[in-house]
């Protein structure tokens, strides 16, 4: 089969096409690897700042589209951020590519129309990064998504690419719930792919006696509100004064994705995304090296997965006290931490091996 992946989010595309490939079929990935975050692609599209940029990326496309023809499958990873284009010219390559294309699949992986509109107007979940149970969560970003999803193009060109698609892929169970009201039919859940660089005996998960507790947590300038990530450093930070002699914090600023893992390696516990019912990338990556996640691991996100043993999530609420707790429980009882990094393993191996998963994809595209 051959397949064009369009556009990147935390590499989910590009672990994707290794899969893919590693199961004979010709791929694609076009992008601008996830702007700073510098993942790879085969062809990369980044689209410089200033007019001048915009001139020029414009051309990029234009000449780029003779060859985004004649693929069996094409997969957008966002219904506007596929293509570092204002909407209103996305669409027509949206066109285009249905029209000298077999099947064009979208991508359920990100803020789009569906889910800030599940978010803002419907509110079938109990929080998210708009709302808590206790309180309303303001800040520059969800402003700014609330505004460009609900009352710009973005709408009417995420709901045209929704209705004549070939089908919906959702990798998370916000993102499902999101979308599936609206097309049943069309929607799939298929998990996060995750590239399993080890064998599981290969990953050592040395007994952590008379040693720290490492607490590894990702920061983005300026974004730290956006997941909630500055409910969970503060917590930290307190957690790593109150019991100095037991726990330190390792934080990664804005770093690209190599040097992210590498930080990440070297630690025992990573927290991620406290407004989300599931992890999502950076979290499965690092629950496949034997971190234990403290963020989102509800009991909807399991049920998605057709789980009912393992529980390796250290789940939060998006509330700093809860946070606080969960992360003192850790400290004060270090002989949990081998089960539940084991436990984290197999859970990826389970669920979210990219051979697996890229197995399902193949199986959807081809349903269509």
């Amino acid at each position: 089969m051959k397949i064009l992946l369009l556009g990147e989010y935390s590499n989910v595309h590009w672990t994707l096409a290794c899969a893919l490939r590693k199961l004979g079929h010709e791929v694609c990935v076009v992008s601008n690897g996830d702007e700073w975050k510098g993942y790879p692609a085969d062809i990369s599209l980044i689209r410089k700042p200033g007019r001048w940029g915009a001139i020029t990326y414009l051309y990029k496309v234009l000449r780029l589209l003779p060859k985004l023809r004649g693929y069996d499958v094409v997969q957008l990873i966002n219904p506007v951020h596929f293509i570092d284009l204002k909407a209103e010219r996305g669409i027509r390559i949206y066109d285009y590519l249905r029209q000298h294309n077999k099947r064009v699949f979208l991508g359920a992986f990100g803020y789009d129309y569906y889910l800030v509109h599940d978010s803002v107007v419907r509110r079938t979940l109990r929080y998210c990064d708009f709302y808590t149970p206790t309180q309303e969560v303001h800040h520059e970003w969800n402003t700014a998504n609330e505004h460009d999803w609900l009352h710009t193009f973005k709408k009417e060109a995420n709901i045209h690419i929704a209705e004549t698609c070939d089908g919906i892929i959702s990798g998370l169970y916000e993102y499902d719930v999101a979308y599936r009201p609206y097309f049943p039919e069309k929607t799939t859940f298929i998990p996060f792919p995750i590239e399993l660089e080890h064998t599981e005996t290969e990953i050592r998960i040395p007994r952590r006696q008379g040693q720290k507790i490492r607490f590894f947590i990702g920061i983005q300038r300026h974004r730290t509100a956006l997941k909630g990530t500055d409910i969970m450093l503060r917590a930290l930070e307190r957690i790593v004064a109150d019991y100095p002699d037991r726990a330190e914090m390792i934080k990664a600023e804005s770093v690209p994705f190599n040097q992210y893992k590498e930080m990440m390696r070297s630690s025992d516990v990573l927290l991620d995304q406290i407004y989300s019912y599931t992890p999502a990338m950076n979290a499965l990556l690092a629950m496949s090296q034997g971190l234990i996640l403290v963020g989102g691991g509800e009991e909807e996100n399991y049920a998605i997965l057709g789980e009912d043993e393992l529980r390796p999530i250290i789940n939060v609420q998006p509330d700093e006290e809860d946070v606080y707790r969960q992360l003192e429980q850790l400290v004060l009882h270090p002989e949990r931490i081998d089960q539940l990094k084991r436990d984290s393993i197999t859970y990826i191996r389970r669920h979210h091996d990219s051979i697996k998963v890229a197995k399902r994809y193949l199986e959807a595209w081809n349903k269509a």
